[in-house]
């Protein structure tokens, strides 16, 4: 086809025009299907994350997949989309979490509470135990003391939709790059 276009520099710059229509439209669906970055704003996330950590997140794991407790992942914040929030998924769709005595329990099992030794004292104003509605999930941050998360009425259950990504690895800064668990 630009085989018949006889100016060759007018066919060298339609070659150009697709090459760089065709590698827009390469980034946008890598964009929206496979990875988007992310950075961390606030210490909700620590000790896991830092406040200026930049993060890749995994879109395909969600749009193919469903999240999973344990998962950190990237949605926009319900008082502000513009602004991610990034957050620990504790339980999925069916869950039973409560909250007694400083812990959280899932389906009437403590939660591992791995990520967050401290003792919890924000409880934030969800209604206790609550049950996990089909499509969504509940999530807290790993500094439960300083997170706006699932315990607060403004924030609630997060749609699987609304998710961003599930994060892959960090990439900055360059001394902690590497696999988020």
């Amino acid at each position: 086809m630009l085989k018949n276009i006889p100016n060759p520099a007018v066919r060298g710059l339609i070659e150009w025009i697709l090459a760089i229509g065709l590698a827009l439209l390469l980034f946008f669906v890598l964009r929206m299907y496979v990875f988007r970055v992310a950075h961390v704003s606030g210490a909700s996330m620590a000790p896991t994350l830092s406040d200026g950590d930049r993060l890749i997140l995994n879109r395909a794991s969600i749009v193919f997949g469903e999240p999973r407790p344990g998962d950190i992942v990237a949605y926009p914040y319900p008082g502000n989309p513009s602004e991610h929030h990034i957050k620990r998924v504790i339980a999925v769709y069916g869950d039973i979490v409560d909250f007694i005595g400083g812990q959280f329990y899932v389906n009437g099992n403590p939660l591992d509470d791995a990520f967050s030794a401290e003792l919890i004292w924000t409880v934030g104003n969800t209604v206790f135990p609550l049950i996990v509605e089909e499509g969504r999930v509940f999530v807290l941050g790993d500094n439960r003391n300083a997170s706006k998360d699932s315990r607060y009425a403004s924030v609630g259950t997060i749609s699987n939709d609304e998710i961003l990504g599930r994060v892959l690895i960090r990439i900055w800064p360059f001394d902690s790059l590497g696999q988020v668990e």
